[in-house]
């Protein structure tokens, strides 16, 4: 395998360690820094420039993007998923988990555990989104940070609003999120290859330092992670489209709360503390893709008019509860079941001889119009009045209804 390892740190831990393990694997090997490419658009054939000459054909692509150069490293790994290079990471990946507020709006769809977080512009919101959270002491966190760096812990409502007030009038986007208590001064950071969990420690601050990123001086310890950590983990990195991530969560009292998912996650602390050879996992990983890559459906589908992903719920009543995958007919109406979802099992490739039951989900391949037409008639609710359909009031009057 000829693998790219793009970094701007060539003498980095993380990227020496990768570099390593890679020729230790019998691969060829290139750091390249991703400042020093050119990218190339012209019909039908993508190409990159590396140091003013045109790139030789790489087999995979480990992307080591710093946060300072998104824009630019997102662009230049886009450029080689076109030209179809295997990514370790894609650029969408990679941008989804950069947006502290995108990625947790990602997770929260997705029923990841995750601390109560709010995002406000007007001053006026600050004190609502403050008691909605759960009141003080908050976190404060700028929406693009790394490290620790951003993050601010106010013991008081005020406080609070005077940091908010100083970071906005700086034209900085803050998130106000609940302080899990009971985490104080300590997290959890997994690293994710693929669909596993290859290492995880606990990271513990010292002092009074709330932050616990080994960056700030915290302590690191090795940590055996229950299957629901491991699971949260490995679910949280998926949603967000990264194939290597380091994700931190903290040890709620109600179970694992994901804070942070890192498509760059740095690997001297976590192989120091836990003795495991991260770098090897991650380059095996890649290497094993190289041969037989997963690809991104969305785009494949393009070609498929009339053809898509698509997922069928089944409701309590519906005619499927019962049936077999077989005896729904679904193969006669050209719609092949994928994956099978119920609760939180993932079932994929399910058999044709499962019986399915209330409240299952079908996550399906075929015809976009035979899928739709299987979506039961929805009762339509009530819409609620918007503003703009109340009768104009005084903003202060007693008897102004509800919005």
């Amino acid at each position: 395998m000829k693998l790219a390892i793009l970094s701007c740190g060539p003498n980095s831990y993380s990227t020496q360690r990768l570099k390593e393990a890679a020729l230790q694997r019998g691969h060829n090997v290139k750091v390249l820094n991703t400042l020093k490419f050119a990218i190339d658009l012209q019909q039908g054939e993508p190409a990159l420039h590396f140091r003013q000459k045109l790139l030789s054909q790489y087999d995979a692509v480990l992307p080591r993007i710093g946060a300072s150069i998104t824009y630019y490293g997102t662009a230049v790994v886009r450029q080689f998923q076109e030209m179809d290079v295997f990514c370790a990471n894609s650029a969408h990946g990679i941008t989804n988990s950069r947006d502290k507020l995108r990625s947790l709006q990602l997770m929260s769809r997705h029923h990841i555990g995750i601390p109560r977080t709010a995002f406000v512009r007007d001053k006026k919101d600050v004190l609502p989104a403050i008691e909605r959270v759960g009141g003080a002491p908050v976190i404060i966190k700028l929406i693009e940070g790394t490290q620790g760096i951003g993050v601010l812990l106010a013991e008081s409502v005020k406080t609070a609003e005077s940091i908010i007030e100083l970071l906005q009038s700086q034209k900085q986007n803050v998130l106000i999120q609940k302080f899990v208590a009971e985490s104080k001064g300590k997290d959890i950071r997994a690293i994710v290859v693929g669909d596993r969990v290859v290492a995880a420690m606990r990271r513990v601050a010292q002092g009074q330092e709330f932050r616990s990123n080994v960056h700030r001086g915290g302590r690191a310890e090795a940590v055996e992670l229950s299957e629901e950590y491991k699971e949260t983990a490995v679910k949280a990195a998926q949603i967000m489209g990264l194939q290597v991530a380091g994700v931190d969560m903290l040890e709620s009292a109600t179970g694992p709360q994901v804070m942070e998912v890192n498509s760059s996650p740095g690997l001297e602390g976590i192989e120091t503390c836990t003795g495991l050879d991260v770098a090897g996992a991650i380059i095996e990983y890649i290497a094993a893709q190289v041969d037989f890559p997963e690809i991104d459906v969305r785009q494949r589908l393009t070609v498929s008019k009339g053809y898509g992903v698509g997922e069928i719920y089944i409701p309590d009543g519906s005619n499927f509860v019962g049936k077999t995958i077989l005896e729904t007919n679904l193969h006669d109406k050209d719609i092949n079941v994928l994956t099978l979802y119920r609760g939180a099992k993932v079932i994929p490739n399910p058999r044709k001889d499962r019986v399915l039951e209330a409240d299952d989900k079908l996550l399906c391949f075929g015809r976009m119009d035979a899928m739709r037409e299987m979506i039961p008639a929805k009762t339509r609710r009530r819409r609620r009045p918007t503003i703009h359909d109340l009768p104009e009031q005084l903003p202060d009057s007693p008897d102004a209804p509800e919005v």
